[in-house]
C-alpha cells in the first residue's frame, strides 16, 4: 500500500502521542497515605521541627517514607494507611497546639515528572469518594448584627450633637427604635440621623416621640452579600489546611455554600476544621517587660501572655482584651501610605 501522507505528518502524530503518554504517566503511580502538617498563627515550620517529628516517629517504630516541606506546610508520606493512622496520633502529641494535622493522599508522581508539571488526574467525589458539605449562612443574624452596629453609631452621634434621648435599641421584629422624651427632640434627631445614615429608612411613631429605622433594601442586600463572601473566603482558607486537591467551594442559592472535598479520609477532622468558630481579639503589647527574657526563662508576668510571631520572635500581650471582632463593621486590604507595605484597614462601629 502506498503511503499517501507526508513524513512530517507522521512525525507530528508520533510527537503528540509521545507527549500524551508522558503526561498520562502520573496516573500510573497512584498516591501515598500522608499526613499534612499546617502551622497556625504564631507557629512556623523549620528543619528543627522536621527532625523532632522524625525522631518521635522512629522511636515509636513508625518509619516514614519521606518528608516534604514548603513555607506553609509539611507532608509526611507512609507506605500504608495503618502507618498513617498510627503516625497521626504520634505527630499530634509531638507538635502540641499550634499545628493542624490532617490525613491526606499525596501523589506519588516522581520528581522528574512533577518538574515538567506532570500531575495525575484529580478525581471527583463520584470516583474517589470524600466529603460533601452544604452550609447555610444565617442572613438574619448578619442583618441583625448590622442593625446593632447602626444602633451604636446612632447612640454616639446623638451624644456628639447633645440631643437628648431615652434609649437606642434593636427590636426583635427587626430594625432600630430610638425613644425620646418628647416629639421636639425626636424631630430634631430625625433630620440629623437621616443626614448621617443615608443607608437607613426612617419613620416616626404616632406619638411622635419614637423613631424607627430599618436598613434600605440595597444596604440589606450588601450586608447579606458581604456575609456570604466572607464565609466563602474563610472556608477556602480552612480547606487549605486539609491539603485537598481541587476542592469545590461555591455559592448555592442565596444563602448556602457547597463544599466538596474529594479524597478526604478523616471526615471528622474536616468537619471540625470547617465548623470551627473563629474569634478576633485585640490586646495591648506589654512594654513593661522583656518578651525574650520571658520566653527563655519561662516566667511570664501574671497580667500578660506570651505569643510568637510568624518569624518565631516572642511577644508579650496583656491578658485584658481591648477589642473583639464584634465591633468591626468592615475590613479591606490596602497599602500603608507611610511604609509602602501591605496593610489591613478596619472600620469600627463607634465614633
Amino acid at each position: 500500500m502506498v503511503n499517501r501522507y507526508a513524513w512530517w505528518k507522521h512525525f507530528i502524530i508520533i510527537v503528540v502521542l509521545g507527549f500524551g503518554f508522558l503526561y498520562a504517566l502520573p496516573n500510573v503511580f497512584g498516591s501515598d497515605p500522608a499526613l499534612q502538617v499546617s502551622p497556625e498563627r504564631g507557629a512556623s515550620l523549620d528543619q528543627g521541627l522536621l527532625r523532632r517529628l522524625e525522631t518521635a516517629l522512629n522511636e515509636s517504630g513508625v518509619v516514614p517514607k519521606g518528608f516534604e516541606m514548603t513555607s506553609d506546610r509539611m507532608l509526611v508520606r507512609f507506605d500504608s494507611p495503618d502507618e498513617q493512622i498510627r503516625a497521626a496520633a504520634i505527630v499530634e502529641e509531638a507538635l502540641g497546639r499550634g499545628y493542624t494535622v490532617a490525613l491526606n493522599l499525596a501523589s506519588a508522581t516522581p520528581g522528574w515528572l512533577d518538574f515538567i508539571n506532570g500531575r495525575p488526574m484529580y478525581l471527583g467525589l463520584d470516583l474517589r469518594g470524600g466529603v460533601h458539605f452544604l452550609m447555610e449562612v444565617d442572613m438574619d443574624a448578619a442583618v441583625g448584627k448590622a442593625e446593632e452596629t447602626y444602633a451604636n453609631a446612632i447612640r454616639g452621634q446623638l451624644r456628639g450633637e447633645r440631643i437628648r434621648y431615652l434609649t437606642v435599641e434593636s427590636i426583635e421584629e427587626g430594625g432600630i427604635r430610638v425613644r425620646f422624651r418628647d416629639a421636639s427632640d425626636a424631630q430634631k434627631a430625625l433630620e440629623f440621623i437621616e443626614d448621617e445614615n443615608p443607608e437607613l429608612d426612617l419613620s416616626v411613631s404616632e406619638s411622635g416621640s419614637e423613631i424607627f429605622a430599618t436598613l434600605k433594601p440595597n444596604e440589606a442586600e450588601r450586608v447579606r452579600r458581604f456575609a456570604l463572601d466572607q464565609n466563602i473566603t474563610t472556608l477556602r482558607k480552612r480547606v487549605n489546611e486539609l491539603g485537598v486537591a481541587e476542592p469545590i467551594i461555591q455559592q448555592q442559592g442565596l444563602n448556602r455554600v457547597v463544599v466538596q472535598l474529594p479524597g478526604v479520609q478523616d471526615t471528622a477532622r474536616a468537619k471540625e476544621i470547617l465548623g470551627a468558630t473563629a474569634t478576633l481579639e485585640f490586646r495591648m503589647v506589654d512594654t513593661d517587660h522583656d518578651a525574650r527574657q520571658a520566653a527563655s526563662s519561662g516566667r511570664v508576668p501574671p497580667r500578660s501572655k506570651l505569643y510568637y510571631e510568624r518569624n518565631g520572635a516572642p511577644v508579650l500581650l496583656q491578658r485584658q482584651v481591648m477589642l473583639t471582632g464584634e465591633y468591626i463593621t468592615d475590613a479591606a486590604s490596602g497599602i500603608d501610605q507611610q511604609t509602602g507595605g501591605p496593610a489591613v484597614f478596619i472600620n469600627l462601629d463607634g465614633p
